[in-house]
């Protein structure tokens, strides 16, 4: 059995990230959790997740300056999917989202099982694409 990639979880909802890190833990995937912007660049490089969770509205830097970093990043910056998770369902949102970088996105509040077929999908994105 293949060893699940891992996958970085950013909110600053303590309780929305722990939800998400429990739900996902228990089908296997290491999940790394991050309560901010930075938080999420600084651990980016220690844990190389092959998927970032990304909340958007987030203090300080946000999940779009935060995905546009990573997206950005000389090594590792093609080879992360980045799923925004957005309470913002309006579409110039979602326009945003992809101009970005993003390359899907979860709404709030989210439903764990699409959110988890949201993950698979992009994983298999990233191993087709590999």
């Amino acid at each position: 059995m293949d060893t699940l990639p891992p996958i970085l979880v950013v909110d600053d909802n303590h309780d929305n990230a722990e939800i998400i890190r429990q739900y996902l833990e228990v089908r296997g995937y290491p999940i790394t959790v991050a309560h901010s912007g930075d938080e999420a660049l600084a651990v980016f490089e220690q844990v190389r997740p092959a998927l970032v969770l990304l909340d958007v509205m987030m203090p300080g830097r946000d999940g779009w300056e935060t995905c546009r970093l990573m997206k950005q990043h000389p090594t590792l910056g093609r080879n992360v999917r980045v799923v925004m998770v957005t309470a913002l369902d309006d579409w110039s949102d979602k326009r945003e989202a992809l101009q970005t970088g993003a390359d899907d996105y979860v709404e709030k509040p989210f439903d764990l099982p699409k959110l988890a077929t949201t993950v698979q999908r992009n994983l298999a994105m990233l191993k087709a694409a590999s």
